[in-house]
């Protein structure tokens, strides 16, 4: 009779092999939420595609790796947090350039 498995981290067994979090996911979700916080540099504009790009494809491994992957919500979130990024960086794209509009019109011409 073999021996019993004794506990190893976390409360479970030694040599029990866990879901591991898809690398892909996490990077989605980083950098979806670098590209809302750059966004107002119009950083999101570059960095929300990628972010959601990643996310997809995060969600396509993890979907055909049959359960040996895991972190389709993080995929999912960085997804949708590149999507918002990228959606704020044209929005601050477009301010920023109202804006210059703006401060152009204003100005008294000299002469």
């Amino acid at each position: 009779m073999p021996p019993p498995p004794t506990p190893g981290y976390g409360g479970g067994y030694a040599g029990y092999a866990g879901q591991r979090t898809d690398g892909l996911a996490v990077a989605a979700l980083v950098i979806g939420i670098v590209s809302i916080v750059c966004s107002i540099a119009c950083l999101g504009v570059v960095l929300g595609p990628t972010a959601a790009i990643m996310g997809f494809i995060s969600r396509q491994r993890i979907a055909s790796s049959g359960g040996a992957l895991g972190g389709g919500t993080l995929a999912i979130v960085g997804l949708i947090l590149g999507i918002i990024g990228f959606v704020a960086g044209v929005g601050a794209f477009f301010f920023w350039i109202y804006a210059s509009s703006l401060s152009n019109t204003t100005a008294s011409p000299t002469g």
